[in-house]
């Protein structure tokens, strides 16, 4: 029986770790893939390469938050690390349903708070600390991009240009040189691109690998090398499969989105999971970066007004075309900037409302599932 229990928590792990390859190689890629700068193929292999060095370095103070801080290890039952794991699994399959892209890292630890619930032994200064840095971390990537926005990125992007030749970017013939018509500065920017890509891709590593397996490896089932080792040979095996499908759509979805408004996005919010990580906390990249988004935008957007007017909401709204608005080489100053700025918008309120919405339902989901489990049903 406890052969068939490890099992299907190994499967389970499996599953959870695959689908976390999947949606976090086209957040981590989908620019590069996008513009052409490596195909599907490198980017699934960089994702495995760098999501497992994240695991197995940062990635193992998450294991052991997950795995033995927020309850202890010995409410870790195998029946309850499968029953953890199977409630992240089936939060990721009910949002990727509504099309919403769930934060794993939340509701792995709402099912693990729910479990610590039920049988009493929650720590609850650990869980407040994770909780708050759910809500200080999406505010703080906001209010980073949005300084980035309002002063910094128009300059950036009056001078920063990434463009794009005809033709292959490296030729080997035998030894590689740069293909006909690529400028050292498009090789340049194509390097940097791939580097935050593969930044991005650790960062998700150091933050995800906990969600698959921190259970398993919490009751002693499964060491924490091979556990890490699982997810990421997991999280590699979605990035060479489901994630072609999310690298066509990101990369599609971002063509909208300058490639230097979206590297700006990658180094900021996996520059504050990877931090976040080498606390333990487990943190959700996807809302860290949407936070971003809306940040950058709004603060470019607000450059049409004072920051006073800014702040109370006056103003123009928030649009894409603030961050994707033509190239300026003299760049005017806070309050000069045209309305022009606002053709359309950047974020639908009514599709971010639903977003942040799942983001909160799925975590409460499941630690009242779990709670409820580990109640009647003590595993």
């Amino acid at each position: 029986m406890v052969e068939v229990l490890l099992a299907v928590g190994i499967l389970v792990a499996i599953f959870v770790g695959f689908n976390i390859g999947g949606s976090s190689t086209g957040v981590a890629f989908g620019p590069a893939v996008g513009s052409g700068v490596v195909n599907k193929l490198v980017a699934a292999s960089l994702m495995a390469v760098f999501a497992l060095l994240g695991g197995w370095t940062v990635g193992r103070e998450v294991v052991e938050t997950m795995g033995g801080e927020i309850v202890p290890q010995s409410q870790f039952t195998l029946a309850a690390s499968v029953a953890v794991l199977l409630f992240v699994g089936l939060a990721l399959l009910v949002s990727n349903t509504f099309g919403v892209p769930a934060s794993t890292s939340m509701t792995a630890v709402g099912a693990i708070a729910g479990l610590g619930l039920a049988t009493d032994t929650l720590n609850q200064p650990k869980m407040l600390e994770i909780v708050s840095w759910w809500i200080v971390a999406p505010i703080l990537a906001f209010w980073v991009c949005a300084v980035i926005g309002r002063y910094v990125y128009p300059y950036l992007d009056a001078r920063f240009v990434i463009d794009s030749s005809d033709g292959p970017l490296v030729e080997y013939t035998p030894l590689p040189k740069l293909g006909p018509g690529t400028t050292m500065r498009e090789f340049g920017g194509a390097i940097l691109v791939v580097a935050i890509a593969c930044y991005m891709a650790f960062s998700a590593g150091a933050s995800n690998a906990a969600n698959a397996v921190a259970p398993l490896v919490g009751n002693g089932a499964v060491p924490i090398d091979q556990g890490v080792l699982l997810a990421g040979g997991a999280i590699a095996l979605g990035a060479f499969t489901i994630a072609r499908r999310t690298l066509d759509t990101v990369g599609n979805d971002l063509t909208d989105l300058p490639i230097l408004a979206a590297l700006i996005v990658e180094v900021v919010s996996a520059t504050l999971i990877a931090v976040l990580s080498a606390l333990g906390i487990p943190a959700s990249l996807a809302v860290s970066a949407t936070m971003s988004i809306v940040g950058l935008g709004w603060g470019r957007a607000t450059r049409t007004v004072t920051l006073g007017q800014a702040v109370r909401g006056e103003g123009p709204n928030v649009s894409v075309n603030a961050l994707a608005a033509e190239r300026q080489e003299e760049v005017p100053r806070v309050g000069d900037e045209s309305d022009e700025l606002t053709a359309n918008d950047l974020f639908n309120p009514g599709t971010t409302g639903r977003v942040i919405f799942f983001w909160i339902l799925t975590p409460s989901l499941s630690a009242v599932a779990s709670f409820l489990l580990f109640t009647f049903v003590p595993l």
